[in-house]
């Protein structure tokens, strides 16, 4: 169950605050890898070298491979901590997973036909109530992403979560509490075009 993206990392040999600091004025980011029964390890990865693998939105939902002395762990990003203000990735938590373990990660939605949409067309403005959903699945299961078609949504209608189209086991975690949280993903209110029309039509 190799993941697509590979991590290179070394053991961290010292832990605290000031050993982290150090490492991220020599270009590494601190990190640990938690879960799976087994015991946390503290790694030490090259900056340039995640930064560059984050420009994928992907590697913030897939399994993902960790290199570390002569081991290799699957897992996925769990948690990151970014710089408030530069573009610096403080500390990186990664979870072990196993095959026959369910997961919880967010995934990113895509909106589809937003500009052909029936709303759209009448003048309507879509708007995104979400970007991402929390999700449960068996790690063979998991999505890169989660299509949110508004191509037949007019104006003042919405689309919800209970609406979306999901890969076989895969649930969503919010359902999962009650229809009360069927939450909405996107809506098409009326636009100033949209608004006018109506009036002239009443």
């Amino acid at each position: 169950m190799a993941g697509s993206f590979v991590f290179d990392a070394e053991v961290r040999a010292e832990l605290g605050r000031g050993h982290s600091r150090r490492l991220r004025q020599a270009g590494k980011v601190p990190a640990v890898l938690y879960g799976g029964g087994a015991d946390p390890v503290g790694l030490v990865l090259d900056h340039n070298k995640v930064l560059k693998a984050l420009e994928h939105e992907a590697a913030y939902s897939h399994i993902l491979t960790l290199r570390f002395g002569d081991k290799e762990e699957t897992a996925i990003l769990k948690d990151l901590q970014r710089h408030p203000s530069r573009p610096v990735i403080l500390h990186m938590d990664f979870l072990r997973v196993s095959e026959s373990q369910k997961i919880r990660v967010h995934v990113p939605l895509h909106f589809l036909n937003q500009d052909s949409s029936v709303g759209a067309k009448k003048g309507g403005v879509v708007t995104h109530n979400l970007v991402d959903i929390e999700v449960v699945c068996l790690p063979a299961h998991l999505p890169e992403f989660i299509e949110v078609d508004l191509a037949k949504v007019d104006v003042g209608q919405s689309v919800h979560l209970s609406e979306l189209k999901l890969p076989p086991g895969v649930q969503i975690v919010e359902l999962m509490h009650g229809a009360d949280h069927d939450q909405v993903v996107a809506a098409i209110q009326a636009g100033r075009i949209a608004g006018e029309s109506a009036e002239s039509e009443g």
